[in-house]
């Protein structure tokens, strides 16, 4: 079978029923998103193979959106499919679901050998090109839901979907009603902070601060776990040639979508183009989220380096590789920190991207590959 996860907003649902129009295999599809009945998926699996009896049909596909607000779903999922194997019954069958945190967990429990897992993530700068016809700049900003593409010239609807249509749902569906959290209010505090502060080092125990009803560091890590694993906000961990120092480094907040940074400020579009040391950070985290989402994509490690006062912004870890990438905008040349990482790890490539290195419009749409050849 078949399973497609990734964010939402992003056109699962979208493109596969783009794809039920052209193929010619009889097909049905469901969606599984206010279903309570615990055996609603014996009865549409029953009704499938009714319909394949009644019409002489040598296959059919199976598709169920949302699957992961079942039940149990997995093993559901798993009790048909063997019964379906078992009797030579050519169902093919197309899963979807948002909650990659459940989706993982019941495959992984249930299904191991039976699927093959097809990743999407957030839109890049080259679809959203492709699609809208937006320049870089619009696409740093505004980053790549296509959802909010035709809000952008009314600031605060365009602010108010990314945060009630995207974000909130994200955290209520895919991460409250999955996970065991106990302070919900900490989450959506973390998570909001987690989108102003994308690029910047801070420490679990400075966050405590500026939080209400924090707990404490352990619970603010595993909360940020969470947020990752939606495909929200990601805290980097440092380079490091063992683990153990890796899971100890200062967080470097990262947002997977720069619509998710610029959501959560008040400064327009207009003012923050006009601003060099903030364009530069908004370029900084628009790499980033490009990485980050395509990183994910081809089972790579995203992470940052970072000793005394050098620095460099990311680093790609990928079949005991790696390559380090510096992000410079507005003039800057200072390449001191990746020149001292070069010189002590050896990276397979040392980049600079932006001004004196790769163009920017060309790295945006580079696939990842490309950069451990």
């Amino acid at each position: 079978m078949q399973v497609i996860i990734g964010p939402r907003q992003v056109g699962k649902t979208t493109l596969v029923r783009m794809v039920l129009e052209k193929i010619q295999i009889p097909h049905s599809f469901y969606s599984a998103d206010t279903v309570k009945d615990d055996n609603w998926l014996g009865m549409i699996w029953q009704r499938e193979r009714l319909e394949m009896q009644y019409n002489n049909q040598q296959e059919r596909l199976l598709v169920i959106d949302e699957v992961q607000k079942l039940p149990n779903w997995s093993e559901y999922v798993k009790k048909e499919w063997d019964t379906d194997t078992w009797n030579n019954t050519n169902i093919k069958v197309l899963l979807l679901g948002s909650s990659r945190m459940l989706i993982m967990s019941g495959l992984t429990e249930s299904l191991a050998g039976r699927y093959e897992l097809i990743k999407m993530t957030h839109w890049t700068y080259k679809e959203m090109k492709a699609a809208f016809d937006w320049d870089l700049n619009t696409y740093i900003y505004y980053g790549g839901y296509p959802g909010a593409a035709d809000l952008i010239n009314q600031p605060d609807r365009w602010r108010a979907y990314i945060k009630k249509s995207i974000a909130e749902p994200s955290i209520t569906k895919d991460v409250l009603e999955t996970s065991k959290v106990y302070k919900p209010a900490l989450l959506q505090q973390l998570f909001e902070l987690g989108c102003s502060y994308s690029t910047c080092l801070l420490s679990y125990t400075k966050l405590l601060g500026q939080l209400q009803d924090a707990g404490n560091t352990t619970t603010l890590s595993a909360y940020m776990q969470l947020l990752q694993e939606a495909n929200l906000v990601a805290g980097l961990r440092k380079f490091a040639n063992d683990e153990a120092r890796k899971r100890q480094s200062i967080p470097k907040f990262q947002v997977f979508n720069n619509a998710l940074y610029n959501a959560y400020s008040r400064a327009s579009f207009r003012d923050v183009i006009r601003d060099p040391q903030e364009w530069g950070r908004q370029v900084e985290s628009a790499v980033g989220s490009y990485l980050l989402s395509q990183a994910e994509l081809s089972d790579m490690t995203l992470l940052y380096w970072r000793k005394n006062n050098e620095e460099v912004d990311f680093v790609l870890e990928w079949n005991s590789e790696i390559v380090a990438v510096e992000v410079k905008s507005n003039g800057e040349r200072m390449t001191s920190g990746l020149i001292a990482f070069r010189d002590t790890y050896h990276p397979k490539h040392s980049l600079i991207v932006g001004e004196e290195g790769i163009n920017l419009d060309t790295f945006m749409q580079l696939d990842l590959h490309e950069l451990f050849k």
